[in-house]
């Protein structure tokens, strides 16, 4: 049964998905401590915020090679012998739409399929954490365009579960407090060295003034739950920072070896916005937004990335 067609009404079934999900997310092969790790041969198809739209979540699993062989259950190797073996899918910032439907917010079924999605192909989809993930999960306030998206979305929890509504949230929390913070790609440099060129991806990073606040071995251990404590823990900082700069930049890229980050969160009017020297913005959400195939085999130069951006709408 392919994943778009997945069941979704009962309340069982998604918490399974949850669950699922965030088991994959604990235990797929790539997590290094907060962040999962990948490397050569193969192509990373890297996006920004997606906010639920479901068109370029379609266009980006055909990107991926995955929208032929989308399967919920267990699955089998034959079924997952289809999936194109060097193709890598990153994803986050999946729900709060702009739209709702008579004042509720029912992006919790894109999750779903996302933790369907991870469940199913733990080494080869990556899912992010983002900060509407996190304040979905902890119950924080956002107000975007005059809506109190948390809030939205929970009404669609109980408009869709009923009585079973809070069993449905606690298994989405699980998923999303079970994220990596971030995704590593361990490529060969331009002399062809192994490990010689580091592409960072994650929904942000800490903004300049947290800096002196912020934790900069959280890469490299495993989340805690003060991590995510509002304001005031590392991973709450990294998923909610904005205004970076050329300064924080190349901070980063000393403390964490890294030649490249791809970042979302903020604002890009074209899908993609570069902040030199090595910091790059991409937007998949809006009627401009792009994703970017990266070949982990040869990583592009930072000028060159606007060159590789595939718009995602039309």
């Amino acid at each position: 049964m392919d994943v778009s067609s997945l069941q979704l009404s009962s309340a069982k079934v998604v918490r399974d998905l949850f669950e699922a999900g965030a088991a994959a997310c604990a235990s797929a092969a790539c997590r290094k401590g907060s962040i999962e790790v990948i490397g050569p041969p193969g192509v990373l198809i890297a996006t920004g915020d997606l906010h639920d739209n479901p068109a370029h979540l379609g266009r980006l699993l055909e990107a991926s090679g995955l929208s032929d062989g989308l399967w919920a259950g267990a699955g089998g190797a034959a079924e997952r012998a289809l999936i194109s073996p060097d193709r890598h899918l990153l994803l986050h910032e999946i729900i709060h739409p702009p739209r709702l439907i008579n004042g509720m917010d029912f992006s919790f079924r894109a999750l779903a399929r996302v933790a369907a999605l991870k469940a199913q192909f733990p080494e080869r989809v990556h899912v992010m954490l983002g900060n509407h993930e996190l304040a979905q999960a902890l119950g924080t306030a956002i107000i975007k365009d005059g809506v109190k998206v948390v809030d939205a979305f929970n009404a669609g929890l109980e408009y869709a579960y009923g009585i079973d509504a809070d069993h449905v949230a606690d298994a989405i929390k699980k998923f999303v407090l079970s994220m990596p913070i971030a995704l590593r790609c361990v490529c060969p440099g331009a002399d062809g060295r192994a490990g010689g060129h580091h592409i960072l991806c994650s929904h942000s990073l800490p903004s300049p003034a947290h800096m002196a606040r912020f934790d900069p071995t959280l890469l490299a251990r495993p989340l805690e739950f003060r991590d995510f404590e509002p304001l005031r823990g590392s991973a709450y900082m990294m998923v909610w920072g904005r205004g970076h700069d050329a300064e924080i930049l190349e901070d980063l890229v000393e403390r964490w070896g890294v030649n490249l980050f791809i970042l979302g969160h903020e604002y890009a009017e074209r899908g993609i916005r570069l902040i030199p020297p090595c910091g790059v913005v991409l937007n998949s959400d809006h009627a401009a937004g792009v994703y970017v195939p990266l070949d982990l085999s040869a990583p592009p130069r930072f000028e060159a990335i606007p060159g590789l951006a595939v718009p995602l709408g039309g």
